[in-house]
C-alpha cells in the first residue's frame, strides 16, 4: 500500500490536469498523473544536478 499525500493546488492547475485524465486519455486517475509528473520532475532535477556536479552517475 502506498502512503497518501494531500496537497492544495490552484483550480486552474487541477482543471489542466483533469484534461488528461479519464477513459481514452493519457492517465487513468489524478493520482497516476501526479505520480508521473513527480517522477519526471525528479528525473529532470537529477539531470541538472549531474550537469552541475552535484550528483554522481
Amino acid at each position: 500500500m502506498m502512503p497518501k499525500v494531500s496537497v492544495e493546488i490552484p483550480r486552474e492547475l487541477l482543471e489542466d490536469l483533469n484534461m488528461h485524465v479519464g477513459d481514452n486519455k493519457k492517465f487513468v486517475s489524478q493520482s497516476d498523473a501526479i505520480r508521473t509528473a513527480i517522477r519526471k520532475l525528479l528525473d529532470m532535477m537529477d539531470e541538472v544536478d549531474m550537469r552541475h556536479g552535484r550528483l554522481k552517475k
